[in-house]
């Protein structure tokens, strides 16, 4: 075996925890109702039980994710530019105290254009029936971490789901999909810290990480833990910039070398190069890292996302999620081989020690993977909307994620008020989530907006930005870590 092979890394990081007396293992809690006897077979049973009722087209329930109220004195302060602390959405009464989750006494309709749930999965009946049947049976749950009591046969009927959804060979739950980006950063920082056996690694020891400079912040945090750690190198590549990326590689002498990126970068709505990354790949042998957080469920013919989309699932080593974007429920995950999950469980920090998600949580989310996957029409009809919004406006957009760049925080704001009275919701994003002078509106297309909403959301934004111009005034990315 090669000495430059992460597979090998890994297993002698994983023989280095194992005779410290530190490599830590999940003890799975099995739940009433749901027998692993086998496994497979009951995968099998509740994939094509009745509980997981799938329709063929949008339905009324639908509209519910895209469709939100604001309390009336919420919708004057956000027109006023007033900051908010949310007592102003409880019914409040002159004789009573104030009553938590009372309906609000008057409020504004507004149509949601600055959501994550592309395909409309939060409100859908099975997804519901899931978490109330698991909390109705179980409770909420978990009673700890993964690694203590937190873990059940829900947890890791879900697992198995997303890795056949990947096509990797195992998966590892985390509370978040930040939590699941810090887990690997911090992780993959480990490796050259454990097989320097307890000494400060040297320079041609250690692990070199490259990141694209528009990555997500819970990238970036996790190559600065790592950092801290004293076993990485970091080189941030222009972003999606192949030639930069290669010439960065061609002049590192470390071996042990990691590419990480956005699948789908979440506020320019643009495409990492796959094909060339991959390409890259075969080249230099690096380990390559993807954040597939906004294209999971929305891209490929399964929902498989952009590594199904671009026919490159073998070439990404590690591929991350969230169950909080196009799943409509929450968590994060990380599909990967079973020697990496090993080691993540053991590492990953920011897995280790939270608390495992509520069975409820975990019941719905696989729902929800499980309907995205056959309710094909989801996906046809998001990638309809991206269509119409091309039509309709002439901008080249690639993605449901659109960044209409204006500026200047005032202006973005100014735009993002105007948008509130004509009756959608639209969030102007500033600084430190975009660097100044950068400010815009991140417009986010779902499957159960309509051709309809489109013309008439065009049609106010028209009146409230200048798209052309806009949209000519491209971003061209700053390293951020």
């Amino acid at each position: 075996m090669l000495t430059n092979s992460w597979d090998y890394w890994v297993e002698e990081a994983l023989s280095r925890l194992e005779s410290l007396k530190v490599l830590r293992s999940l003890r799975p809690i099995s739940l009433p109702r749901l027998e692993l006897k086998p496994f497979e077979n009951e995968v099998k049973k509740f994939v094509d039980s009745e509980e997981f009722q799938t329709f063929d087209g949008l339905r009324s329930w639908d509209r519910a994710s895209v469709e939100v109220e604001i309390a009336e004195p919420t919708f004057q302060k956000w027109i006023d530019d007033v900051p908010s602390s949310g007592d102003e959405v409880i019914s409040r009464d002159d004789n009573v105290d104030v009553h938590p989750g009372a309906s609000p006494q008057r409020s504004k309709k507004l149509l949601l254009f600055s959501g994550n749930d592309y395909l409309g999965l939060s409100s859908h009946p099975t997804v519901r029936k899931a978490a109330a049947k698991a909390a109705q049976e179980h409770g909420m749950g978990p009673r700890g971490s993964a690694l203590i009591c937190g873990y059940t046969n829900y947890h890791r009927l879900l697992e198995s789901c997303l890795a056949d959804l990947k096509k990797k060979e195992d998966c590892l739950l985390c509370p978040t999909g930040f939590a699941a980006n810090m887990a690997v950063m911090v992780t993959i920082g480990s490796v050259g810290s454990l097989l320097a056996s307890g000494r400060k690694p040297l320079k041609d020891e250690r692990v070199a990480i490259f990141s694209d400079a528009l990555n997500h912040a819970s990238i970036i945090d996790g190559i600065r833990l790592a950092e801290r750690q004293g076993g990485v190198e970091v080189f941030v590549y222009r972003h999606c910039d192949m030639s930069h990326l290669d010439a960065l590689l061609s002049s590192c002498l470390i071996k042990k070398k990691v590419v990480v990126s956005d699948s789908l970068f979440s506020m320019d709505g643009d495409f990492a190069p796959m094909v060339k990354l991959a390409e890259l790949r075969k080249r230099h042998g690096f380990l390559l890292v993807l954040d597939d957080a906004h294209g999971s469920l929305v891209c490929g013919e399964n929902g498989g996302g952009v590594t199904e989309e671009f026919n490159c699932e073998s070439d990404v080593d590690i591929c991350i999620g969230t169950l909080s974007k196009a799943a409509g429920c929450h968590g994060g995950f990380v599909t990967c081989s079973k020697k990496w999950k090993h080691l993540l469980q053991s590492k990953g920090r920011s897995f280790i020690f939270s608390t495992a998600s509520p069975v409820p949580v975990v019941a719905a989310a696989h729902a929800a993977v499980i309907v995205a996957k056959k309710e094909k029409w989801r996906r046809k009809a998001i990638w309809s909307r991206v269509q119409d919004f091309r039509t309709l406006t002439g901008l080249p957009i690639t993605s449901p994620i659109i960044s209409l760049i204006v500026g200047s925080e005032e202006k973005a704001l100014h735009a993002s008020r105007s948008m509130l009275k004509y009756g959608f919701h639209v969030t102007a994003i500033r600084p430190p989530t975009v660097p100044p002078n950068s400010c815009r509106l991140r417009v986010t297309l779902s499957a159960a907006h309509t051709t309809d909403d489109l013309k008439q959301f065009t049609a106010a934004l028209s009146h409230c930005i200048s798209l052309p111009k806009i949209y000519a005034t491209k971003f061209d990315g700053h390293a951020r870590l």
